[in-house]
């Protein structure tokens, strides 16, 4: 069990260093691209496949968050990450007005599209 807390707290510093090096001008431009989709996927309630599809919903996060991690680990000097790692350490969670913005969005966008077509 603390073999599983220890993986946990990792890749919580992990997916909070690739929101960090979405937004650091250090980083390169494909690197910060794919940090920042790689961590919004890994942040966000919303899923490329639901998890209530059996294995398929949870096999996604568990191939998709791991493989997107490693090659934005592989595109980013290892100075740099290491120092974002360490501030990812330091903040408690990562946040932006924006991004929760847009997944507040898109939910109520899909409530408004399920209401429309219920009621249609």
């Amino acid at each position: 069990m603390d073999r599983l807390r220890r993986w946990a707290r990792a890749l919580k510093t992990e997916i909070g260093a690739l929101w960090l090096a979405a937004r650091d001008p250090r980083v390169p431009t494909a690197a910060k691209l794919l940090a920042g989709v790689v961590a919004a996927y890994a942040l966000s309630p919303i899923d490329l496949i639901p998890d209530v599809i059996p294995v398929l919903g949870l096999l996604d996060d568990l191939l998709i968050v791991p493989a997107g991690i490693w090659l934005v680990r592989r595109m980013i000097p290892a100075p740099l990450l290491a120092e974002l790692r360490e501030q990812a350490r330091e903040r408690t969670a990562p946040r932006s007005l924006a991004g929760g913005g847009f997944v507040l969005a898109v939910w109520a966008a899909a409530a408004v599209a399920g209401w429309w077509y219920w009621w249609r």
